[in-house]
């Protein structure tokens, strides 16, 4: 009998956590809500947090889904390159949100039932060179292109690093103060990978950098962030094996190519072997 996997236990980002999760996430999130449509929601407006079992990252919530105002407006954080892939991602996600809020029966009514509109948003804080604002098609992915594709998801992309000066940045202080806090993480962690973390989160407070919200769970936004950078060091390692692996790959496509041009020729196996670093067996095989 094959055995069950094991649940996962998701750990949040300090980005979940600020905006989704925390008790002044709701604050967080309408300030950033107002500031991408340029409205006036009030604190007291209704909002549903929808949360999912994670498809977006691998073991630790990275986004943020809010149903309000008749919108479904789906955030997600990188601090690493932007994934080009990001769309059809959404596209998985935003069918479970869908699942999750609409009755299953309303899709076999013969009326038409009025459902709330996606809105997909990624904020990018890495430190590769990126545009402060880019705009990803799911149609952009499709093998054949046609001037009006049948199914389309747009994703845009912010870039939230200081040095870009987002007009968004200024209308949010919510997400400008994330912004100054993970700056401030990243020159801390390249001075000292072991207290980097924590002397992040004490000279944010001394500056008044999420003060509230770092004076109040300090210890747990360390932890976060423990859980995020090992998150990030391992996709990392992973990513140099598998160019490693690539590598591995093509040099050896490369010596067999070669001996079986130098086998045609006549050379003797002895010789094609110590050139190309391949046993007598494999050669003979080619």
């Amino acid at each position: 009998m094959t055995k069950a996997n094991p649940k996962r236990t998701y750990k949040d980002s300090v980005f979940a956590d600020f905006f989704g999760a925390d008790k002044s996430a709701k604050s967080n999130f309408i300030s950033l809500y107002n500031a991408l449509h340029g409205t006036q929601l009030p604190l007291d407006c209704e909002l549903r947090h929808i949360r999912l079992e994670q498809i977006l990252y691998m073991n630790f919530y990275n986004d943020v889904s809010f149903l309000v105002d008749n919108k479904i407006i789906v955030l997600a954080e990188h601090q690493s390159t932007v994934n080009e892939n990001m769309p059809f991602r959404f596209l998985e996600y935003v069918v479970r949100l869908y699942e999750q809020i609409q009755n299953p029966r309303d899709k076999y009514l013969r009326r038409l039932v009025k459902i709330p509109s996606p809105e997909f948003y990624v904020f990018y804080n890495g430190e590769e060179d990126f545009p402060e604002y880019k705009t990803l098609k799911l149609s952009d992915a499709f093998m054949t292109a046609g001037s009006q594709p049948n199914l389309e998801l747009i994703v845009e992309v912010v870039n939230i690093n200081q040095d870009k000066a987002h007009t968004i940045l200024e209308q949010c202080k919510p997400l400008a103060q994330y912004s100054l806090f993970v700056e401030t993480v990243r020159k801390h962690l390249k001075l000292d990978r072991e207290k980097g973390f924590e002397k992040a989160v004490q000279e944010c407070i001394n500056n008044d950098i999420l003060r509230e919200y770092l004076e109040r769970k300090s210890r747990e936004v360390m932890n976060m962030l423990l859980a995020e950078y090992d998150y990030a060091t391992d996709i990392a390692v992973q990513r140099e094996e598998e160019r490693e692996i690539a590598l591995e790959e093509g040099a050896r496509q490369k010596a067999l190519e070669t001996a079986a041009a130098f086998k045609r020729l006549g050379v003797e196996l002895d010789t094609i072997a110590a050139g190309t670093g391949l046993t007598r067996e494999e050669i003979e095989k080619l």
